[in-house]
């Protein structure tokens, strides 16, 4: 009996870790063909958190509808370094013309960012290809969105659907980004793969 025990212990072991495995997957695999927008204001001020969101719409404004025609992460990250001077620029004149005498930083870099739940999609955490926008200190609260696929400049009447279709998303990618539930799904089994650890196999 304790030999058979063990065995259906195992049995739902390894079931569970090729499930986590596949969530794993699909996780690196949105890491790997995102490219996050993230604007960082100089401080908590409420005018700094006001010309943030000046510099943000700059920025968006800069980047439509050129991202919209994009296909690939790879054309994507080209497009962005090259348009890296013109999008500070856009982004010192937001400044100014706010009556800011803040400098803006474009750069295109790796960041860590936290789970992120939005209307129509959800991002768990990891380290992703990062549009990062910091003005003068980059102490304040900052604002995060998805410039590739080109979900925070959506086209007139295009769904999130269409905009990762059209970046060339497959369907089961496009799916993982609409799961919000599934992250935290993933942790719980986890917790539940060392109950069962205790109880079928201690001693």
């Amino acid at each position: 009996m304790k030999i058979l025990t063990k065995i259906l212990g195992t049995s739902i072991l390894l079931f569970s870790l090729f499930w986590i495995g596949g969530l794993i997957s699909d996780r690196q695999q949105l890491n790997n063909n995102l490219i996050r927008l993230h604007v960082v204001a100089n401080s908590d001020s409420e005018a700094d958190q006001a010309v943030k969101l000046q510099v943000r719409d700059a920025i968006v404004s800069s980047l439509q509808p050129d991202m919209q025609k994009i296909s690939g992460i790879a054309e994507a990250k080209e497009y962005l370094c090259g348009k890296l001077q013109q999008l500070e620029e856009a982004a010192n004149s937001a400044l100014a013309a706010g009556g800011s005498s803040l400098r803006a930083v474009v750069t295109l870099e790796k960041e860590t960012f936290p789970t992120r739940d939005y209307e129509t999609f959800s991002l768990p955490a990891g380290v992703y290809e990062s549009l990062r926008v910091t003005i003068g200190d980059g102490a304040g609260k900052n604002w995060w969105c998805v410039v590739f696929p080109s979900l925070c400049l959506p086209a007139a009447g295009e769904d999130m659907t269409d905009a990762a279709a059209g970046a060339g998303f497959s369907d089961p990618l496009t799916d993982t980004l609409q799961q919000k539930e599934g992250y935290e799904i993933r942790f719980f089994l986890l917790d539940c793969l060392g109950w069962l650890q205790n109880l079928f196999f201690r001693g």
